[in-house]
């Protein structure tokens, strides 16, 4: 993934892969925790609120990576989110990069 391979100067991809990993593995966590919550756009984009630790992940990465790991805590995350915003996550649009930066006032596609 695109999330991946984003190396900071001297680093490998190795060690980019771990941080990945690790920082996902925490926003699992906070997922679970009710720490971190998952903002769904009009359109059906995706967005985490409160996630700090991000390790230069985007919430797009962050998702389809979760997801494709059918994450338990992403799922619920997902269903509670899609329950309070009264709209579902859309699949189209998290594939087409709709994205937001400041989590979820303003959406982007770019």
């Amino acid at each position: 993934m695109p999330c991946d391979t984003r190396l900071t100067p001297g680093q490998t991809l190795a060690q980019r892969m771990k941080e990945v990993e690790s920082s996902l593995k925490r926003l699992e966590l906070a997922l679970g925790a009710g720490q971190v919550r998952i903002n769904i756009a009009p359109n059906g984009a995706v967005a985490f609120v409160g996630w700090v630790d991000r390790a230069s992940i985007t919430d797009v990465c962050a998702y389809r990576t979760l997801a494709a790991q059918n994450s338990w805590a992403l799922r619920q995350a997902v269903a509670r989110a899609e329950a309070l915003g009264g709209r579902k996550v859309n699949a189209a649009a998290v594939a087409a990069g709709h994205h937001s930066h400041d989590g979820g006032k303003t959406w982007s596609r770019h």
